[in-house]
C-alpha cells in the first residue's frame, strides 16, 4: 500500500519548502506506476484557501480534522511559523499525528513547530541559518547546528532552509526505497542529490 504523504499548510508557508517535497514524493509514485509508493496530499488547519509567500494560492485536500493519519508528515517552514507557534489546535494535531507516522519531517522553520510539539527532545536538528537562535530557544535541549543540509534522527528528520528539503525528500526516498529509486527521481527531475 501506498504510504501516505501529508504536507502541512498554512499562510506565508514558504512555496518550495512544500513544493519541493510535493515533486518529489509524487515524481516517485509516478515512475513507480506498478507500486504507486506514496500518495501526496496536502493539509491546513482549515479547508480553506491558503495564501503561501509571495500570493501563490493553494486550495488544501482535507483539514486538521478530517486528514487521514499520516505515514510521512511534512512540515514546511516560511514567516507562519512564527504564529503558529502559540496556535494550540496546530501543535495538538501534530503531536497527535507524529506516535504513528512512520517519519515526521521538516523543512526550514517547520522545525520550530516541531519544538514546540516537543518532538526535538534530546535529539539534533537543523532549520534556516536565520532561524538557529530561534531553534535554540524554542528547543534548549536540543543539539542545533547549521551546517548540514539535512539531519536523519531515525523517525523525525529536519532539513535547513529551503531548497534543502528537495536533498531530505530525495534522502527519505533512498532510505525506504532504495538509493536507485532515489537516482531515478534526482534524475527525472534534473536534479543533483546532496548527501547532506
Amino acid at each position: 500500500m501506498a504510504r501516505q504523504v501529508v504536507i502541512f499548510m498554512f499562510d506565508d508557508v514558504e512555496v518550495l519548502d512544500f513544493a519541493g517535497p510535493f515533486e518529489v514524493f509524487s515524481v516517485t509514485s509516478e515512475l513507480n506506476k506498478e507500486e504507486r509508493p506514496f500518495a501526496v496530499l496536502t493539509v491546513a488547519e482549515h479547508q480553506t484557501l491558503v495564501s503561501a509567500r509571495n500570493g501563490l494560492r493553494i486550495e488544501p485536500d482535507c483539514s486538521i480534522s478530517d486528514c487521514p493519519p499520516p505515514d510521512i508528515l511534512i512540515v514546511p517552514g516560511g514567516i507562519g511559523t512564527r504564529k503558529l507557534i502559540d496556535n494550540s489546535a496546530v501543535i495538538s494535531w501534530i503531536k497527535e499525528c507524529a506516535p504513528t507516522a512512520e517519519l515526521v519531517l521538516s523543512v526550514c522553520t517547520g522545525s520550530l513547530l516541531l519544538a514546540k510539539a516537543g518532538l526535538l527532545e534530546g535529539l539534533t536538528a537543523t532549520t534556516h541559518h536565520q532561524a538557529l537562535e530561534l531553534l535554540k530557544e524554542l528547543a534548549p535541549h536540543t543539539t542545533v547546528v547549521g551546517d548540514r543540509r539535512f539531519v536523519d534522527n531515525g523517525k523525525i528528520i529536519t532539513s535547513g532552509g529551503i531548497a534543502a528539503g528537495i536533498d531530505m525528500s530525495l534522502y527519505v526516498v533512498g532510505k525506504l526505497l532504495g538509493s536507485a529509486a532515489a537516482e531515478k527521481t534526482a534524475n527525472h527531475m534534473e536534479y543533483k542529490i546532496d548527501r547532506g
